[in-house]
C-alpha cells in the first residue's frame, strides 16, 4: 500500500483530511492483494459486447437523455456491465475525454476493482452499493485527478446486478450531486427495463473477447513462473530467439497447452515493460469490428500482439492482417533491409493448433514455428502450475498434500493446462490444504469413454471413499456396501488410481 501502510485518513484536493471509510480501506487492501500497480494501470481490454441486450438499450437511452441536460458540464457518463466493462461513454468536454482516454476509462476496457484498483464503478459493483470515490481515495495515483460516482443497476425481475451507471468529473469540480444523479439514472434504467420486459427476465449478455492485456507480473504470460521443465523452457528459448531476430513466430500445439503463454513469456523476456495484446479470433459477424478495434496497435513502439487461434479467420481477414503487418514493418524499416528501422518494434506472433491450418496469407508471414509441448509430456510442471494457479485464484499460497500432488502428476491431462486450471479451481475453493478428496473425481479416473449419470455417480462415490480410506480396500468396500472383489472390478472398470500413503 502507499508508504507500506493503509492510511486512516485521506487528503482531499483542497488539502483537508477526512477519515477513510472502512469500505474504502477494504477496497485498498483488495487492490494491493490483486497486485494493481500504484502509479499507473492498464485495465483489461475486452472490446465486443451485446448492444442489443435490454440492459444496454435502456441504459443508453437513460444516459443519452441525461447527457443532453449536462452537455455543458465537465462530466463523463458511462454505462458498464456487471464485470466493469465500459459499454458506452458520453461527454461534451473534449479535454476530459482525452484525459480519460489516457487512463483507459473508455468503451471496451474493464474498470473492475481487480483490474483498476479502488475506483467508483469498481467498488459499486464489488459492494453492490452506490459509491463515490474522490481524488486521493483512488488506489492508483493516475486516477487521483478524478472523482467518480457510480450506482449498480439491478435486474428488476431477478435482482441480479446487470451493470452500473458511472459519472466521472475532475477532482477539483463540485461532486455533490454526482451520486444522486448516478442513483437516479440507475433507478430509471431498472424501471425502463421492467416496463419493456413484459414480466420476462432479460436475456444475459454474451461476451466476446477481443483481446486482453498481459501486464508485467501477470503470470504465467509475464514470465513470473520460473523453473519449469526443460521441454517448456527450451520452447520459450526458441520463441525468444525468433522474436529477438525480428521474425514472426507461430506457436502450434494442442488446445490448452499454453501456446499464447509461451509467446507471451518469450516477448516479456525481451521487452519486460511492453504491453502484450492477446487477440482472439471472434465470431464471423464480429470480424470487421474486431479488426478496427485492435489493428491500430500493430505499429505502436511499446506494444506486442499475439493473435490466437488464427485458423478460425476467413481468408479475407487474414489478407487484411497480412497487409497491415507488412505496412507496419515497412514503416519502421523492419524486414526491408533498412538499417534505420528497429525490427523489434513490430512484434507480432500467432497461434494455431496445426501450422497447416493457418490461412495462407498469414502463413506466408511466419518465419519461425515453435511447438508448445502438451502437459502430459512435462509431468514435473503439473504441481508448480497447480500451486501457481491456486495462488492466483485465492490470493495466497495453497498447499497440496503428497497424495494430491501424485494424483495430479499421474493424470494424463487431455485438456492440458486449461483442464488443470479447471481442476485447481474446484479444489482450491474447498480447502487451504488440497488433499485427494478435494480433487474432482475424474482426476483419479483414467476412463476415456463417456459415463452415464449412474456410472458417473458410482465412480465419484468410489473415489470419495477411497480418498478417505487410502489403500485399505476392505474398509472402503465395507463403507460402499460391496465385496472387495466387486470394488477391485469397479476400480479397474473406471480406471481409478488407488491412492497410496
Amino acid at each position: 500500500m502507499r508508504e507500506g501502510h493503509l492510511p486512516e485518513r485521506a487528503r482531499l484536493h483542497d488539502g483537508s483530511l477526512v477519515p477513510v471509510p472502512q469500505r474504502l480501506l477494504d477496497s485498498w487492501q483488495r487492490s494491493e492483494e490483486y497486485g494493481v500497480p500504484l502509479d499507473d494501470i492498464e485495465p483489461v481490454f475486452t472490446g465486443t459486447y451485446d448492444d442489443e441486450s435490454l440492459f444496454y438499450q435502456c441504459g443508453q437511452e437513460v444516459l443519452t437523455s441525461l447527457h443532453r441536460t449536462l452537455a455543458g458540464e465537465p462530466v463523463s457518463l458511462l454505462l458498464t456491465d456487471a464485470d466493469g466493462l465500459v459499454l458506452d461513454r458520453l461527454s461534451g468536454d473534449r479535454a476530459l475525454l482525452r484525459s480519460l482516454d489516457a487512463v483507459h476509462l473508455a468503451p471496451g476496457f474493464s474498470y473492475a476493482e481487480r483490474e483498476a484498483g479502488t475506483n467508483g464503478l469498481g467498488l459499486a459493483l464489488a459492494d453492490r452499493a452506490p459509491t463515490v470515490v474522490r481524488a486521493d481515495e483512488h488506489y492508483a495515483l493516475s486516477l487521483c485527478t478524478y472523482t467518480c460516482a457510480a450506482a449498480p443497476v439491478l435486474d428488476p425481475v431477478t435482482g441480479r446486478v446487470e451493470g452500473a451507471v458511472n459519472l466521472t468529473t475532475w477532482s477539483r469540480s463540485s461532486s455533490d450531486l454526482l451520486l444522486a444523479l448516478a442513483q437516479s439514472a440507475a433507478g430509471t434504467t431498472a424501471a425502463l427495463m421492467l416496463a419493456r420486459s413484459r414480466g420476462q427476465t432479460p436475456r444475459p449478455q454474451p461476451r466476446g473477447e477481443v483481446f486482453r492485456i498481459e501486464k508485467p507480473g501477470a503470470a504465467p504470460g509475464a514470465g513470473s513462473l520460473d523453473g519449469l521443465s526443460p521441454a517448456w523452457t527450451e520452447a520459450v528459448a526458441r520463441a525468444s530467439a525468433g522474436v529477438a531476430e525480428g521474425r514472426i513466430v507461430a506457436a502450434v500445439g494442442e488446445p490448452g497447452s499454453g501456446r499464447a503463454t509461451l509467446l507471451a513469456q518469450a516477448l516479456r523476456s525481451l521487452r519486460p515493460r511492453d504491453r502484450i495484446l492477446a487477440a482472439r479470433a471472434p465470431a464471423p459477424q464480429d470480424i470487421q469490428a474486431w479488426l478496427d478495434l485492435w489493428t491500430p496497435e500493430l505499429a505502436k513502439p511499446s506494444t506486442a500482439v499475439v493473435l490466437r487461434g488464427v485458423e478460425a479467420l476467413p481468408v479475407w481477414a487474414a489478407e487484411r492482417l497480412r497487409d497491415l503487418v507488412l505496412a507496419a514493418r515497412a514503416q519502421t524499416g523492419a524486414g526491408t533491409g533498412s538499417d534505420t528501422g528497429d525490427p523489434r518494434r513490430v512484434l507480432f506472433a500467432i497461434t494455431a493448433e496445426r501450422f497447416e491450418d493457418v490461412p495462407a496469407p498469414l502463413a506466408s508471414l511466419v518465419e519461425s514455428v515453435v511447438e508448445a509441448p502438451p502437459l502430459r509430456d512435462r509431468p514435473d510442471d503439473v504441481l508448480p502450475l497447480a500451486r501457481h494457479l491456486a495462488r492466483r485464484l485465492r490470493g495466497h499460497e495453497i498447499a497440496f498434500t503428497p497424495a494430491a500432488g501424485r494424483a495430479l502428476g499421474n493424470h494424463p491431462w487431455p485438456g492440458n493446462v486449461r483442464a488443470l486450471a479447471d481442476a485447481v479451481r474446484v479444489a482450491a475453493t474447498r480447502a487451504d490444504v488440497v488433499d485427494l478428496r478435494h480433487l474432482p473425481p475424474e482426476i483419479l479416473s483414467g476412463t476415456s469413454r463417456r459415463l452415464s449419470r449412474i456410472e458417473a455417480f458410482e465412480r465419484d462415490e468410489i473415489v470419495r471413499v477411497l480418498s478417505r480410506y487410502g489403500p485399505s480396500m476392505q474398509a472402503a468396500a465395507d463403507d460402499l456396501g460391496m465385496s472387495r472383489a466387486t470394488l477391485y472390478r469397479k476400480v479397474s472398470q473406471y480406471g481409478i488410481q488407488v491412492p497410496r500413503g
